[in-house]
């Protein structure tokens, strides 16, 4: 079974407490919390001050995706915040061995992402001192957006070089995850499914989790 992990960016901003309640108590284990800076994505959505009183409302895994420029220079703040994985985007840091021992250091695990038109393969140094890789399935930036299905090798070319040298790494997909796409996500090797629009975003986002959940 796949882990699932609701993205809150298809929350309800007013409620984010409330909400990521709803969803863990539900039978989610991990919240996935984008962070959008505005510049590195065309978006801008919250920082570690909002990390920090989401901590203080809700328990469970948070993975904080940061979707921004200068990883190195913020990513203290989110681990201070109360993030238990720290995510940030090989593009933006492309010597990211540094940080990523420095967040090991702190006692957080480590995520590194790739964007849709970057190879699976610029990750592949970097396997062993992350606890997570994530493979975007959307240009990264805005919920809701269609599943690219082309991102699939991808996802099959890092479980392969992960189960190849043995390491303990998780692959993580986010960007259009749906009940209909998450099987294809999951056949590929996908071990973690970030959904917002299909969790968050349902009438009845406790429902949704179970549904995941039975797949």
């Amino acid at each position: 079974m796949a882990i699932l992990a609701p993205s809150i960016l298809s929350a309800d901003f007013a409620n984010l407490g409330r909400d990521a309640r709803r969803v863990l108590d539900a039978g989610a284990t991990m919240l996935h919390i984008d962070v959008m800076d505005g510049h590195f994505v065309p978006n801008i959505s919250i920082g570690a001050p909002v990390v920090k009183s989401l901590r203080r409302a809700a328990d469970g895994f948070f993975d904080c995706h940061l979707m921004i420029s200068d990883p190195a220079r913020y990513a203290g703040a989110f681990v201070k915040a109360g993030a238990d994985l720290v995510n940030f985007h090989i593009e933006a840091l492309p010597e990211p061995e540094a940080l990523l021992r420095q967040l090991r250091a702190q006692g957080v695990k480590t995520g590194l992402t790739v964007k849709p038109g970057t190879p699976a393969a610029a990750l592949f140094p970097y396997l062993p001192l992350c606890d997570l890789v994530l493979v975007m399935s959307v240009e990264p930036g805005f919920g809701g957006q269609k599943f690219m299905a082309d991102m699939l090798p991808k996802v099959r070319a890092l479980r392969a070089e992960i189960d190849r040298r043995g390491l303990s790494c998780l692959v993580e997909i986010d960007g259009g995850i749906t009940l209909e796409t998450a099987p294809q996500a999951i056949a590929a090797g996908a071990d973690v499914l970030v959904a917002g629009s299909a969790v968050c975003g349902a009438a009845d986002p406790a429902a949704a989790v179970r549904a995941f959940l039975s797949l």
